[in-house]
């Protein structure tokens, strides 16, 4: 019985992959876009009729104008990579919203907020851009799909567990670690991974869009002095990359990021 259990899992999740098209790589997608995209337009419209939205200022204008650039972009880059037609369920939206929370995202299907908090430390248009392209890479390559589809694992592997353990002691014990074990050592390492693909894939879609490499790194400088030295949590605990190890990842991603660029014919940077 366990073993025809185990084979139908196996089984599930072959038919129940994805492929990144910036990676190659076959992802979880055990719940469909035609499912996820729905749910995140309605809750995007929801969210922004219980916010305040800064519409026809300069910071506004220039939130949709890059916004508009970048996703220009990484349609040409998967247009060119034979990915013709990935975008057509996304619906692109950009807007600020009045919040002083240091934060930006993008919800699947390209609809994407700015809070104002974040503005300052973004400091300029080519800023503004870094964080745009990180944060439309993470739905480009979808990562809330991956995240859902790792969540419902995690809640398989708890039933399994509780279904193979018989006895009630050994049950117990792995109750109280699995969640802690399974956390520590899958999904923060795959959250944080999510994050290195995510300023990869951004620092590339910012160079096509004709915005300098070169910013991202310097943007994540602000972001770390912007905490005044605090210390967050150990990497390995955490659902981001360092501060530290961003900063010397980003600085080593834009040469590529510059050369991938001048195969669209972008030679010179904002």
């Amino acid at each position: 019985m366990k073993t025809k259990i185990l084979f139908f899992l196996v089984l599930f999740l072959a038919i129940s992959c994805a492929t990144n098209p910036f990676t190659g790589k076959k992802t979880m997608a055990l719940v469909p876009n035609s499912q996820i995209l729905p749910m995140a337009f309605a809750q995007y419209d929801k969210f922004l009729t219980e916010n305040k939205v800064i519409t026809g200022t300069a910071e506004s204008e220039m939130v949709k104008r890059v916004g508009q650039r970048i996703s220009a972009a990484a349609k040409r880059w998967l247009d060119a990579n034979n990915y013709q037609g990935y975008l057509k369920d996304y619906k692109w939206e950009y807007n600020l919203v009045q919040d002083e929370t240091v934060n930006a995202w993008c919800m699947p299907g390209g609809k994407i907020v700015f809070y104002t908090g974040i503005l300052p430390i973004a400091d300029n248009e080519t800023g503004v851009a870094a964080i745009m392209g990180h944060e439309v890479a993470h739905a480009l390559a979808n990562h809330g799909q991956q995240r859902m589809s790792a969540g419902m694992m995690q809640q398989i592997g708890a039933v399994a567990g509780n279904v193979a353990i018989k006895d009630d002691e050994k049950r117990n014990a792995f109750n109280k670690y699995y969640g802690v074990g399974s956390t520590v050592l899958g999904v923060l390492p795959f959250s944080r991974s999510h994050e290195a693909e995510a300023d990869k894939i951004g620092v590339y879609i910012m160079a096509i869009a004709g915005y300098n490499p070169d910013e991202a790194s310097r943007l994540w400088e602000r972001m770390k002095a912007n905490n005044n030295g605090k210390k967050g949590p150990p990497e390995f605990l955490s659902t981001h990359p360092s501060n530290d190890s961003r900063i010397a990842n980003l600085r080593a991603l834009a040469p590529a990021a510059r050369a991938e660029a001048q195969k669209f014919g972008i030679t010179s940077f904002r």
